[in-house]
């Protein structure tokens, strides 16, 4: 296994393909008409459409349920505003976030649920809102303190098949040709897994109101 990070490519229509090992290794049981062995490198197929029954693998289902991968979302949503207090600036881009609740659930205070402006930098401490952020998974929240902005984290790469919802993608695995959206991490997002997102790629929260259910995860 290689030590190089891994990537994520979308096929177009089709699955997730997670590449963990790029250096090419030798098939066992097939070769070329020279006799010469077969070699490519590894990963595995993640379903994205929603509908396999062996999730979170790909079983060829995007081919029957007429999946595609054509982003809706007409963009306008993908900027990032600014919410600046005298301790601590909160950024934050309402077009890539997942609607995890992880803001809103955990700090009240500060996220304030269907008001305007909905974020307020002087809810609470300063350290309270930081570990809030920290576990915000699309990576539509970020802060900077004293002009410094935190945006990732240090962590091992991983995708973690959350409870009936997104990928969560951390520690940097390469998204291949994707835009990412305004002040993004390329550290962590979250991928659409349940095939209804608006902004595929990346999950908008769609699973929440279409009831996607994974009962094997």
């Amino acid at each position: 296994m290689s030590h190089e990070t891994p990537k994520i490519t979308c096929l177009p229509n089709g699955p997730y393909y997670l590449l963990n090992d790029l250096t090419p290794r030798v098939i066992p049981n097939i070769q070329k008409s020279t006799g010469d062995p077969c070699t490519t490198i590894t990963g595995v197929a993640l379903c994205r459409c929603g509908g396999s029954n062996n999730k979170p693998f790909c079983d060829g289902t995007h081919g029957k349920n007429g999946f595609t991968d054509k982003k809706l979302t007409d963009g306008k949503r993908n900027r990032r505003d600014n919410y600046v207090g005298t301790r601590i600036t909160i950024h934050d881009n309402r077009g890539i976030c997942a609607h995890a609740g992880h803001c809103t659930d955990n700090l009240s205070s500060v996220f304030k649920l269907n008001e305007e402006p909905w974020i307020d930098p002087e809810g609470a401490a300063a350290q309270d809102i930081v570990n809030t952020i920290k576990k915000c998974p699309s990576g539509a929240l970020s802060y900077s303190i004293d002009n410094v902005e935190h945006r990732n984290q240090d962590r091992k790469p991983m995708v973690t098949v959350t409870k009936d919802g997104p990928y969560a993608i951390t520690g940097g695995i390469e998204l291949v040709d994707q835009v990412m959206g305004d002040g993004a991490s390329t550290e962590h997002f979250t991928l659409c897994r349940c095939g209804g997102s608006k902004n595929k790629p990346f999950c908008d929260g769609t699973h929440w109101h279409i009831g996607f259910k994974d009962e094997k995860n």
